[in-house]
């Protein structure tokens, strides 16, 4: 019958094993170079840009839904003056340069204000037809050289009719023919292209066209930004990025950086991003904007070359596999090959066959040391049985002695003087060396662009309510409840509008449960309605201002009947401070309590470690400051460079509505994620010795399992049987090399039965046999 599996295998798959983890440790550790400019700050920089291509976007799309919310509020009456409806669509706040209310059937303006808005190029007749969906915004020139950005909205104004004396001209007013009631009209908004907005000390900033044509920069102008960057054709190189992400397929943000050449001792890192939404279906989108970022940061010593390195463990662990395997193929694996051959042997010559007894002449070579030896010790014992040589020996107390359990338990201690140096000791960051300060200023200045996300965020949503506060006013409960359903629509951070009136009480509300209402507030802002429970509750409210309020009135609120409140999604919240590569990132009250985060909390619960609560301690201002920004590598282990995090807390606002709150945003990542090349050493270092360990592991488990188990129940059969049990009936249970020699004992423990028998032993009869080594197949 042929053997399956045995001794052989564990120790090849042992040898093969070892040898493919010194492999990976040269190529993984000797690819890792140390850089001047670690790829951490490319990384970092490219974010960045992205950063700032989302608050871009988020302007744009911003400025067009209200331009297009204002074009659909209550048009004025039919007799109004062009100019008075243009005034009165401009939407309140906004900061246009210029509007002009056309006439869609000639593109003749009606009306503008401010400065001239460039339409050159600009196919109105084509823009105002009744399609179903929003006009996309357009980056076009200007007579001043600076281009500008032109918002779109479809106008319905109702037209009172003709009289038969009236004889002026068209252009001047609205009213149209005698059976129109209304009439559709073109508003085109324009205003000044948004400079992107960056943070960081000499960090620059640009905003390309699809045409790589610089439309703002910040805070220096576009001709120094690109002399500064040494690569002169990356405006252009991002503006065609750009492009092929608005193509038919759309495949999320385009991205990038770039290294420029060394200058003054500096080197100039540039990241680039492409304003575009995520789905691709926003009014930014469509632009082919694109934002790029640059900085000047020090280069770093080169550091040794990890190759050396790489090779010395690699041809360590080599050595230790050819050891350990010719060990175990010398004092296991040859000697139970060999003690199989001889059992077989032995088992032919007990045979009919007269050719095959003489095989019992020939003795037993006794190899190795542990059980083979014992096994070939005792099977030359019961050769010599069979010869009538000799009778049974005695069994004898064996004194304990290493076996081949120890043999394996030393190999194994041999591979972990390799691996747990690796997985513990070796190549570990110095905490002073750690993360370089370019990387936590980089840290800082993200989590500065999160804090101003969430304050544009909260802004807009204050105005927007300003602005439904107005239409609000004076409107039927009917007309109420529509603008309520369609600011919510427009609004998907507002969990819930609702309307109080002066006593508290909500009179209207669309929207979920409030979490808690408020007491009626005056004014507009932002609040924080509680302070405990489950769910932070966040909301933007506005004063309704009273109809046809007397110029006589004291106070706006004497006049106002309500205020209306929108409650913000703390699911929002955690989406506004969420930024890929930031690591963890937590909103947190003005008593460093957490109200959104990234990760998983329980609302108002504290910071995760009172390094990060002191860290955002020194964001606190003094009496009447703003506050400033921090950062810092905290220590998250008990040991040095052990669980390191670089961390940052930025204030949610200096001005604007949210600046009262007391709000900061703090942000963590551990040093560990980011590509720097000591921590990729280190993680190789770690992963060579994790599987180092978890080979030897299995392989030599394997191995015990299978032959070390085994073999030493075989040997202590083999001695009981060598020392006159003859009862004890042997049970082949493995199909390998141990399973083989009990199948050759079990015949030679028959040919001393049937020998006792003849001889006229004192044995008459062998009893029942007793099951005592192996089991039953």
């Amino acid at each position: 019958m042929p053997m399956l599996g045995g001794v052989r295998p564990p120790i090849a798959a042992l040898l093969c094993g070892l040898l493919a983890v010194s492999a990976l440790t040269a190529l993984g550790l000797g690819t890792v170079h140390e850089q001047d400019v670690p790829q951490a700050l490319s990384d970092a920089e490219r974010q960045i840009a992205q950063d700032a291509a989302d608050s871009v976007g988020t302007s744009i799309n911003a400025s067009a839904r209200a331009v297009r919310r204002s074009a659909a509020s209550a048009a004025p009456a039919g007799s109004s003056k062009p100019a008075t409806v243009l005034r009165s669509l401009l939407p309140t706040g906004h900061p246009a340069a210029g509007g002009v209310l056309l006439d869609p059937r000639t593109g003749k303006p009606l009306a503008a204000s401010g400065e001239k808005v460039p339409l050159t190029g600009v196919d109105t007749k084509d823009l105002a037809r009744p399609y179903t969906g929003n006009i996309a915004p357009r980056v076009v020139a200007s007579g001043t050289g600076a281009p500008r950005l032109l918002l779109f909205a479809r106008v319905s104004v109702p037209v009172a009719h003709r009289k038969e004396d009236e004889n002026q001209d068209q252009a001047g007013d609205l009213r149209g023919d005698q059976d129109a009631e209304e009439r559709g009209l073109l508003l085109v908004v324009s205003e000044k292209v948004v400079a992107p907005a960056v943070y960081g000390a000499g960090r620059t900033g640009q905003l390309v066209d699809r045409n790589g044509k610089v439309c703002a920069s910040a805070p220096t102008t576009g001709a120094a930004l690109a002399a500064a960057t040494g690569h002169r054709a990356l405006p252009a190189a991002a503006a065609n990025a750009a492009n092929a992400a608005n193509t038919s397929v759309h495949t999320g943000d385009v991205s990038g950086s770039v290294l420029g050449d060394g200058r003054h001792g500096l080197r100039r890192v540039t990241g680039w991003a492409s304003v575009v939404s995520e789905d691709g279906k926003d009014d930014a989108s469509g632009l082919g904007l694109s934002v790029l970022t640059a900085r000047e940061v020090p280069p770093a010593k080169a550091g040794a070359d990890h190759m050396w390195f790489a090779l010395v463990a690699a041809g360590a662990l080599v050595v230790i596999a050819v050891l350990v395997t010719l060990v175990l193929w010398g004092t296991m694996q040859r000697p139970l090959l060999r003690l199989h051959l001889s059992a077989a042997r032995l088992a032919r010559g007990v045979g009919e066959v007269p050719e095959e007894r003489a095989e019992l002449a020939r003795p037993v070579p006794v190899l190795g040391f542990g059980e083979p030896g014992r096994a070939g010790r005792a099977l030359e014992s019961i050769r010599r049985q069979l010869l009538g040589e000799t009778g049974p020996e005695p069994e004898q107390e064996v004194r304990r002695r290493p076996g081949v359990r120890a043999l394996v338990l030393v190999c194994a201690l041999v591979i972990a003087a390799w691996g747990v140096p690796l997985l513990f000791l070796l190549n570990r960051v110095p905490a002073a060396k750690a993360v370089p300060a370019a990387t936590v200023a980089d840290q800082q200045a993200r989590t500065e662009a999160a804090a101003d996300r969430v304050q544009r965020s909260l802004g807009g949503s204050r105005t927007d309510l300003a602005a439904a506060a107005s239409a609000l006013s004076g409107a039927s409960r009917e007309r109420a409840a529509e603008v309520l359903r369609r600011e919510r629509a427009d609004h998907p951070t507002f969990r819930s509008l609702y309307v109080l009136d002066r006593t508290g009480a909500v009179v209207q509300q669309v929207g979920k449960q409030p979490v808690r209402t408020l007491v009626p507030p005056t004014g507009e802002g932002i609040t924080q309605v509680n302070t405990s429970g489950k769910i932070p509750a966040i909301a933007a409210y506005a004063r309704i201002p009273a109809p046809g309020k007397a110029k006589g009135a004291k106070k706006a609120e004497d006049t106002a009947p309500a205020v209306v409140v929108a409650e913000i999604g703390v699911d929002a919240l955690d989406d506004l401070v969420s930024r890929p590569g930031l690591g963890s990132v937590w909103l947190t009250d003005e008593r460093h309590r957490v109200l959104a985060a990234s990760v998983g909390f329980e609302a108002f619960q504290s910071l995760p470690s009172r390094r990060l609560t002191r860290l955002v301690a020194k964001t606190d201002a003094a009496p009447g400051g703003a506050g400033k920004s921090a950062s810092a590598v905290l220590h998250a282990g008990t040991s040095p460079g052990e669980g390191l995090s670089v961390a940052a807390a930025a204030p949610l606002a200096q001005k604007g509505p949210a600046a009262g709150l007391g709000w900061r945003v703090v942000s963590a990542e551990p040093a560990a994620a980011l590509k720097l090349a000591a921590y990729q050493v280190q993680a190789r270092t770690m992963l060579a010795g994790l599987l180092a360990l978890t080979a030897g592991s299995a392989c030599l488990g394997w191995l015990h399992i299978v032959v070390v188990r085994p073999l030493r129940t075989l040997t202590g059969c083999a001695e009981r049987l060598a020392a006159g049990d003859r009862r004890t009936v042997l049970f082949p249970v493995h199909h390998d090399e141990c399973g083989s020699v009990t199948r050759s004992l079990e015949l030679l423990r028959q040919a001393l039965v049937e020998r006792d028998r003849g001889a006229g032993a004192d044995l008459a009869a062998v009893p029942a046999p007793s099951f005592q080594c192996g089991s039953a197949p």
